[in-house]
C-alpha cells in the first residue's frame, strides 16, 4: 500500500465522528520488581514502584479512535463508585465524550488489575460482576443514540461478554444505523451468543471464530490461505452473520479478510517484537472501522488495521498507536 494513500486516508478520517458501544472497563497496571520469593507461599514478592490507569474494553477502542479523530463518543454502563469516577476522568482528559455513559448504582465498574515485574505480567486480578443490562437502561441508551445518530459516521460494537450488549438492543442499534446509512462494525465475544446480522464488518479472532460456529479448535496452518479449517469457519460465519466484510485476526499470522465477492485476502503480521497482546483486538477494530469511514477499501482498511495492531503489540500495557507511528510502520515495512 502506497504511503501517499495512507496519508490521504488519515487526512480523510480526522473529521469523522464515531460512537463505540460496549463493555466499559478500567485497566489498572501495578509496576514493580521482584527480588525474593514469599516465605508464606512459593510466589514472588512484588515491590510496587508505580501504578497507572487506562481506559479498557470498549473505552480502549474509543481511545484508539481518538488518536486519529477530533470527536468520539463512548456508550456503556459504569457503577457509582470511585473506579467509575477515575475512568470518566481519564476519558474526559483524552477528549472522549461521556454523554452516552450510563451510571447504575447496582452495577460495579469493571476493573482489571495487571501486576507487571521485569516487563512480564505476574498476575491479573479481575473485579467484575457480569450482569445483563436492564430494559430500562437499554431504552435510555437507545434514546441517546437517536439524538447522536445524525452526527455520526460509524458505530463500533465492542463486546467483552460482560452483559451490556443484549440481542434486542444490538438489533435496534443496527436497524437505526442502517436506516441512516451509517457504518456498523463489531468485535464479538463467543461467551455472549449474539447474532451480528446486517453489519458492515465483524472482526473475531481465530479462536472466537471457531467458538462462534461451535467448531472444535484446529491448530493453524503455516499459510492462512491454505488453512481449510479456518476457511470453513469463516465461510460459515459469512452465511450466519452476512456482513459485508469478515476480518479474522490471526495473531502472529496477521489477518484474513473475507467479503464474499473477492478471493480471501491474507495480511501478514508486521510486528517485529511482541511484548503485550492486551488491547490489540481493540486497535484492530478501531482502525479497520476508521479506515472504512475514511473511504478505504476493505483491503486497504485491513492493511491499516494490521499495521496499527503490529505497533501496539510491541508496547507494554493497554496501548494505542499514533498517526506518526502508523506512517512509520508503513515506511519501514511497506
Amino acid at each position: 500500500m502506497q504511503l501517499d494513500r495512507v496519508k490521504e486516508l488519515l487526512q480523510n478520517v480526522q473529521d469523522k465522528r464515531l460512537l463505540v458501544i460496549g463493555d466499559l472497563m478500567l485497566d489498572e497496571f501495578v509496576w514493580g520488581r521482584v527480588s525474593r520469593i514469599s516465605p508464606e507461599a512459593p510466589v514472588p514478592v512484588v515491590e510496587v514502584i508505580r501504578e497507572s490507569y487506562y481506559p479498557g474494553g470498549a473505552a480502549n477502542v474509543a481511545r484508539n479512535v481518538r488518536e486519529f479523530v477530533h470527536a468520539i463518543q463512548v456508550m456503556g454502563v459504569v457503577g457509582q463508585d470511585s473506579h467509575a469516577e477515575r475512568l470518566k476522568k481519564i476519558l474526559e482528559d483524552c477528549g472522549i465524550g461521556l454523554e452516552a455513559i450510563e451510571s447504575d448504582p447496582s452495577f460495579h465498574t469493571i476493573v482489571k488489575t495487571r501486576i507487571i515485574a521485569r516487563h512480564q505480567q505476574v498476575v491479573r486480578v479481575d473485579r467484575e460482576r457480569a450482569q445483563p443490562s436492564s430494559e430500562e437502561l437499554q431504552d435510555r441508551c437507545l434514546r441517546k443514540l437517536r439524538a447522536l445518530l445524525p452526527d455520526l459516521d460509524a458505530i463500533i460494537f465492542e463486546d467483552y461478554g460482560k452483559g451490556f450488549l443484549q440481542q434486542h438492543f444490538v438489533d435496534e442499534v443496527v436497524s437505526l444505523a442502517n436506516r441512516s446509512g451509517k457504518l456498523v462494525t463489531a468485535d464479538p465475544n463467543p461467551r455472549n451468543r449474539l447474532t451480528w446480522r446486517g453489519l458492515t464488518a465483524v472482526k473475531p479472532n481465530r479462536s472466537e471464530a471457531f467458538a462462534a460456529t461451535n467448531e472444535p479448535w484446529v491448530e493453524p496452518e503455516g499459510n492462512p490461505l491454505q488453512d481449510s479449517a479456518l476457511h470453513r469457519v469463516g465461510n460459515e460465519l459469512m452465511k450466519v452473520w452476512s456482513p459485508k466484510h469478515l476480518l479474522i485476526t490471526l495473531g502472529e499470522h496477521g489477518m484474513l479478510l473475507l467479503d464474499g465477492e473477492e478471493p480471501p485476502y491474507h495480511v501478514p503480521s508486521r510486528a517485529r517484537e511482541v511484548f503485550d497482546l492486551s488491547g490489540a483486538g481493540d486497535t484492530a477494530i478501531a482502525l479497520f472501522t476508521l479506515a472504512l469511514a475514511g473511504g478505504a477499501t476493505a483491503i486497504e482498511a485491513a492493511e491499516i488495521s494490521n499495521h496499527a495492531s503490529s505497533v501496539v503489540v510491541g508496547k507494554l500495557g493497554t496501548a494505542t498507536v499514533s498517526p506518526g507511528e502508523l506512517l512509520q510502520s508503513f515506511q519501514e515495512n511497506g
